[in-house]
């Protein structure tokens, strides 16, 4: 095979009280990347499309050219590969850009090699890739890769922990047109935690990780919107988030939390019908304040990126 192209789905990080140990794969939603064989060492950067000119080109600073990088470094491979990104996601949304275009780009350079690493090999070069834009943390990357909904309590693969998807969940998805980079959005969080929010934050997670295996969406929706730490920190950076919830839940949505660090709202749904409506209603909402907006029904993905083409 000279040409793969490979998709990574986007991702929904924290599901409100997980700061940074908690992520969801996301149905439909995501980038593409596609490599091919080339005689030169290293990664080229051929062409960038869906990113409005905003993506560095420089293989050094750019998400999905890092994490190819390392697999080649991984693989010792004396060749290199040019590589095409075709974003599907807006920038700094909350929903996992930079991991996608990350995963993509390093499950794409694998099976062109020969796909002699596991998807659990790739966490160290979809990690160093995060790492250049938002820090070394893989509540993006790891559902990216594995699919599903994962819990994250390290950095190895023995740390990645696959936990149940409830049967009958939706998912709304609305991203207002305002921009939150993660670097913004993690300067407003508090540097200390009292230790009674320290308690009440870690029995909401434990209760959250109880709903998953017992199947109980009513309780994964209670657990989520219970966040007292970092969701209230950051809300001044989402116009209208107040509003926006009261909208969602008038529509049908059970909760409606931050989409990782936003500004996307992820609101849970028992129909796929509710979450149209939820959809509709926010976007709605925020365009009678002058504020457009994008909005996807979906469902967590259990797979995660996937090979689209292989010539």
């Amino acid at each position: 095979m000279q040409r793969i192209r490979a998709f990574a789905p986007a991702t929904v990080a924290n599901l409100g009280v997980g700061f940074d140990i908690l992520g969801l794969a996301v149905d439909g939603l995501g980038d593409f990347v596609t490599v091919e064989m080339s005689s030169h060492p290293g990664v080229e950067v051929v062409e960038i499309t869906g990113d409005e000119g905003k993506l560095p080109r420089t293989p050094e600073k750019n998400t999905a050219a890092i994490a190819a990088q390392s697999v080649l470094k991984h693989l010792r491979a004396s060749t290199g590969i040019r590589l095409w990104l075709n974003k599907g996601l807006p920038l700094a949304s909350g929903l996992g850009s930079s991991a996608a275009s990350a995963v993509a780009a390093a499950v794409a350079t694998n099976v062109l090699f020969g796909e002699t690493m596991t998807r659990e090999d790739l966490l160290p070069a979809v990690l160093d890739a995060e790492e250049a834009v938002s820090g070394r943390h893989a509540d993006n990357v790891a559902p990216a890769l594995l699919g599903g909904i994962v819990l994250i309590t390290g950095h190895t693969p023995a740390e990645i922990h696959r936990l149940p998807i409830p049967e009958g969940l939706y998912l709304s998805l609305v991203t207002p047109d305002v921009e939150v980079p993660t670097a913004k959005a993690r300067a407003v969080l508090p540097e200390v935690i009292p230790l009674k929010a320290l308690v009440h934050q870690t029995g909401v997670v434990a209760e959250l990780i109880h709903a998953l295996h017992v199947g109980n969406i009513h309780l994964l929706a209670r657990s989520m919107q219970r966040d007292t730490v970092v969701e209230p920190a950051r809300a001044s950076l989402i116009p209208f988030l107040k509003e926006a919830k009261e909208v969602a839940y008038r529509s049908g949505a059970l909760a409606t939390v931050i989409s990782g660090s936003g500004p996307t709202l992820c609101s849970l749904c028992l129909t796929s019908t509710d979450a149209e409506a939820v959809n509709l209603a926010i976007a709605a909402f925020y365009k009678d304040e002058n504020i457009g907006a994008t909005a996807h029904a979906t469902t967590p993905s259990a797979t995660g990126a996937s090979i689209v083409e292989a010539l």
